[in-house]
């Protein structure tokens, strides 16, 4: 559970203050961490001490400590020395391992709790009666933030949002559940607005550009008040994920709030969306169209349907414009110079794009 390259920095550590010799080997005597250099040496005396009831040793300047987790024979720790402050770093250095054994178990059963409440993997009694084993408080306002990283198992984005999260006094959760997706359970103080959650969102896609090089999106939902409610913040910040991901392909932070439109149309059946989209173009998509009329209709809508300064943007004449437009008419029946036209047209492709992204994805 623990590193070996933590086990070598903790002997490493202790030997410069101590002067002591120490070595870490496992149940099967193998050398997990050392600064003996003739570990060989060691091995049958190891072998000998694993299989008797003694939980300490000491035999010929050498004194072995073995080192349990709940119970199981973890670590087999050797220090060389005769005096009495070798056998007393021994002793010191296997209380220190023992530590990070249960602090690390702690993480884990912490880590697997969020994952699974995350996915609604546990009843509501379980919920409580887990999170006061693991001194989780279950009425702190919280959100979930999801980091979307363009990499797959995007380690050293993972360690630069656990560093971000990782103060003193910090009870957030950073986890994740697939392979692109780093999912941070914040919890908040109880003035803290969607504003901070905004703020939140602009240092995470800071940080992870500047300081681990990675392109990503971050998406969050809304604020909770009780533990059992973090899944449906979780599933509100997929769902902003996803219609970000669709609809505004412009924005890197996307909030479950601010969806607009984008919110209704993802939540539309497909057969609802193909008959609306009949309806509209009669058999005839969106990308049927030429690059010409795509452009005057994205330009046109840039500019909130003023003919003058859509035609000036494209450099045509007026009448030009005027002509295109007639033209769209004609093939869709829609004037776009009409507001309820053109927020037709507007949600007709949006619901066009929604249909390509399901079309392309394993929804």
């Amino acid at each position: 559970m623990i590193s070996n390259q933590i086990l070598q920095n903790i002997i490493d550590g202790v030997k410069g203050i101590s002067r002591v010799d120490i070595c870490v080997m496992d149940t099967e005597g193998k050398v997990a961490a050392s600064t003996i250099n003739k570990t060989s040496e060691l091995e049958a005396a190891v072998a000998t001490f694993i299989g008797s009831p003694a939980e300490s040793q000491s035999l010929q300047n050498t004194h072995f400590f073995k080192v349990f987790d709940d119970h199981q024979l973890e670590y087999i720790l050797v220090v060389k020395g005769d005096s009495d402050d070798a056998y007393m770093v021994g002793r010191m250095v296997a209380f220190q391992i023992q530590s990070l054994i249960v602090a690390y178990k702690e993480r884990y059963d912490k880590d697997n709790f969020i994952k699974n409440l995350l996915l609604d993997n546990l009843l509501l009694v379980d919920i409580y009666n887990r999170a006061k084993k693991l001194h989780i408080d279950v009425e702190s306002k919280r959100v979930v933030f999801i980091v979307e990283t363009s990499i797959e198992k995007d380690n050293m984005a993972l360690e630069t949002v656990r560093t971000l999260f990782s103060g003193t006094k910090s009870k957030d959760f950073i986890t994740a559940v697939d392979e692109k997706n780093i999912i941070i359970v914040k919890e908040l103080r109880p003035t803290d607005t969607y504003e901070d959650l905004e703020k939140t969102g602009k240092v995470v896609l800071d940080m992870l550009n500047t300081e681990a090089m990675s392109k990503v999106r971050v998406s969050y939902g809304t604020i909770v008040s009780e533990l059992k409610d973090v899944s449906r913040s979780y599933k509100e910040a997929k769902m902003a994920l996803d219609v970000g991901r669709i609809f505004y392909t412009e924005r890197n932070i996307i909030a479950y709030s601010n969806l607009g439109i984008g919110r209704l149309i993802y939540q539309l059946p497909m057969p609802l969306c193909k008959m609306f989209i009949r309806e509209i173009f009669d058999g005839q998509m969106p990308s049927d169209f030429d690059d010409e009329t795509i452009v005057t209709i994205n330009k046109f809508f840039e500019n909130n349907l003023n003919v003058s300064e859509t035609s000036r943007q494209l450099y045509i004449h007026r009448n030009t414009l005027v002509y295109r437009l007639d033209k769209i008419q004609k093939m869709t029946n829609l004037d776009l110079r009409t507001f309820e036209d053109a927020i037709t047209f507007k949600m007709a492709l949006m619901v066009v794009k929604y249909m390509d992204y399901v079309e392309n994805s394993d929804f």
